[in-house]
């Protein structure tokens, strides 16, 4: 009896040690880790880590939908020319050429930035509210039909939920393609990049140094935050170029720099940003390639030392590893 309870009570560990291993190899973490042959990209939302802190104020309207009071908000009669941006995470969200007055006491826009925002239908099924593609912000309501503006549309927007600049729109995308020295140089050389900045992601270690990335023990990828002007040039035509001054076959790292913080990939801010690259790596695989890259939700970006940055600039070099091939 005493040996048929042993043999009993080890087939049973077995068996949990084998059901627990299966679950940790489906966990979302891992699934979006995972290559594309493997056919397991699961989308994720962006580490809130990179999402700037808010006041009872803001959180009440911004996560837990809320509504300001009409005729309160700093934006509702504002005229400055220039880009409205989300409080939470800072994406461009609407232009103040597309701002008018509508009376209706909170600020109002005809139209949005191309993929900055989504709608959803309230839970009574009355309206139809609006959030920030990036993080989910809660922004206000759509209606249509009103007939203020020709697009007879009108976003109306908590101003809490909006952060004011002047300019032109800025929005940020991040890829990792080995040595960033590359990709930074070959980004900038593109209309409608304003600037690229080298630097360490997706891994644990706050203000990673270049040292301590290189011990392989931090799990950041050397990457390239790109800011950009999505008038100009959108997130498809940044990705397509990333594949394209990169081998995102090859799974070792990129050209003559092997390890872990050299791997290929693609730092996903929003839904769109996810399909658009899921829709990319599909169009590669259909001509043949083996992508090795893979997608990963935007955490916090540490730029990289002054050294780092413009570093081909300051030498007069070139890429090493990086060249342009057309592969679309």
């Amino acid at each position: 009896m005493r040996i048929g309870s042993i043999i009993l009570i080890a087939v049973f560990a077995l068996l949990m040690l084998t059901l627990a291993a299966c679950a940790r190899k489906t966990t979302p973490k891992e699934a979006i880790m995972s290559t594309p042959e493997e056919g397991r990209f699961v989308f994720v939302p962006i580490d809130r880590n990179i999402l700037s802190p808010l006041s009872a104020s803001e959180a009440a309207v911004i996560i837990h939908k809320g509504t300001e009071r009409p005729f309160t908000g700093a934006y509702t009669d504002s005229e400055e020319v220039g880009t409205y941006y989300c409080r939470w995470c800072d994406a461009p969200l609407y232009r103040s050429d597309d701002k008018f007055h509508s009376s209706c006491g909170w600020p109002s826009f005809d139209d949005e930035i191309a993929g900055a925002v989504e709608r959803h239908r309230d839970a009574d099924g009355m309206r139809t509210e609006i959030v920030c593609a990036t993080c989910g912000a809660h922004l206000g309501h759509v209606f249509e039909g009103e007939r203020f503006t020709d697009k007879n549309i009108r976003h109306c927007v908590n101003s809490i939920s909006l952060v004011f600049r002047e300019g032109p729109p800025v929005a940020v995308a991040t890829f990792a393609g080995g040595c960033f020295w590359g990709v930074e140089h070959l980004f900038e050389s593109l209309n409608g990049v304003y600037s690229a900045v080298s630097g360490y992601t997706g891994g644990t270690t706050e203000h990673p140094t270049y040292q301590q990335v290189l011990t392989h023990t931090t799990g950041h990828l050397e990457a390239v935050q790109v800011f950009y002007n999505p008038l100009t040039i959108t997130y498809e035509e940044l990705a397509r170029y990333f594949f394209e001054i990169h081998d995102p076959t090859q799974t070792n790292g990129q050209g003559p720099d092997i390890g872990n913080q050299y791997l290929s990939a693609i730092f996903y801010r929003s839904r769109s940003e996810f399909d658009t690259a899921v829709k990319l790596i599909n169009i590669l695989e259909e001509k043949g390639y083996k992508i090795a890259t893979t997608l990963r939700p935007a955490t916090p970006f540490w730029d990289a030392e002054e050294y780092h940055q413009d570093y081909y600039e300051k030498t007069g070099g070139v890429p090493y590893c990086h060249t342009y091939t057309k592969r679309f």
